[in-house]
C-alpha cells in the first residue's frame, strides 16, 4: 500500500502548529490515509461487538503518534468533546490522548465522560493515564462508583484499573471480596474478573487462593481465572497443579 503525505506534517511545517487549522474532516483524511484494511481484517475479528464498517484500520502504534502530536493543540479539547465519534478508530485516538493528560482533575473528567460511550473491550482496556497511579486514594473511590455503574464497560474499565494499580503497593485483602462480589451476565464483565483474579493469582497469591478455595464466584468466572492462572508464564508448576485440582466440574 502506497503512504500518502501525512496531512498534520504540512500543517507542522507550514504554521508551526495545528490548533488553527486542524478539523474533524482533515483528521479523518489523517485517518484513512493511515488505513491498513489487513489489519482492520484481522483487528475486527478480535473485537466482535463492533461493526467493521466503523473500523478504519489503523494500527495502535499510529494513533499513539497521532495523539501526541495533536495533544497540545487546541484542537485536541475539541475533538474529546466531539462525542459520539464516528469511527472506532477515533475512539482509541481519543483514549491514547487522555492518556497523555498530566493533571489528575481533567484526565478524571474526560474518562467520565468517554466512557458512556465505549462500547467494546479494546477500547476500555486501552484507556488508563498513568496520572491515576499518582492519586491512589480519590481513584479509588471512582474505582468504587464505576463497578456499581450500569454500563458493561464502566464496570470492566473499574474492574481493570483496580487491577492494573491496586495488586502491588496500594492492594488491599478487601479489593479482592469487592471483584468477586460482582455479579453479571455481561461475558466482557465476567473475562475482567477473571483476569483481575489471574493476576491476583501471580502478585498476591495466599489471599487470592482463598477465594478461589471458598468457590465465590460462578462456575464461568471461577474457572477463567484459574485457566488464565494455568497459562502465565509467571506461576509455578507446583501452583498450576493445585489451581487444575480447585476447577469446577
Amino acid at each position: 500500500m502506497i503512504k500518502k503525505k501525512h496531512y498534520y506534517t504540512e500543517i507542522i511545517k507550514k504554521e508551526g502548529s495545528m490548533s488553527d487549522s486542524y478539523s474533524i474532516d482533515s483528521l479523518r483524511e489523517e485517518l484513512f490515509n493511515l488505513q491498513d484494511l489487513k489489519y482492520r481484517d484481522f483487528n475486527s475479528k478480535l473485537i466482535p461487538t463492533v461493526d467493521i464498517e466503523t473500523m478504519i484500520g489503523v494500527r495502535s502504534a499510529e494513533l499513539k503518534k497521532l495523539a501526541k502530536k495533536i495533544y497540545k493543540t487546541d484542537f485536541a479539547r475539541e475533538f474529546l468533546k466531539d462525542l459520539p465519534h464516528k469511527y472506532y478508530d477515533e475512539y482509541i485516538l481519543h483514549v491514547h490522548i487522555v492518556n497523555l493528560m498530566k493533571n489528575y482533575e481533567e484526565s478524571i473528567q474526560y474518562i467520565e465522560e468517554i466512557l458512556p460511550y465505549i462500547d467494546n473491550w479494546a477500547v476500555c482496556d486501552s484507556l488508563g493515564p498513568k496520572i491515576l497511579k499518582k492519586h491512589p486514594e480519590e481513584v479509588y473511590e471512582k474505582i468504587l462508583e464505576w463497578i456499581e455503574d450500569e454500563k458493561t464497560y464502566t464496570i470492566r474499565f473499574g474492574i481493570v484499573t483496580l487491577m492494573s494499580n491496586y495488586l502491588d503497593e496500594y492492594y488491599k485483602n478487601e479489593h479482592l471480596d469487592i471483584v468477586s462480589n460482582i455479579k453479571s451476565n455481561e461475558y466482557y464483565i465476567n473475562m475482567a474478573i477473571a483476569w483481575y483474579f489471574s493476576y491476583a493469582l501471580i502478585k498476591q497469591y495466599e489471599d487470592a487462593i482463598e477465594i478461589i478455595r471458598l468457590v465465590k464466584m460462578d462456575k464461568f468466572v471461577h474457572n477463567k481465572s484459574i485457566q488464565k492462572a494455568v497459562e502465565s508464564l509467571r506461576v509455578s508448576k507446583e501452583r498450576k497443579d493445585y489451581l487444575k485440582t480447585l476447577k469446577k466440574k
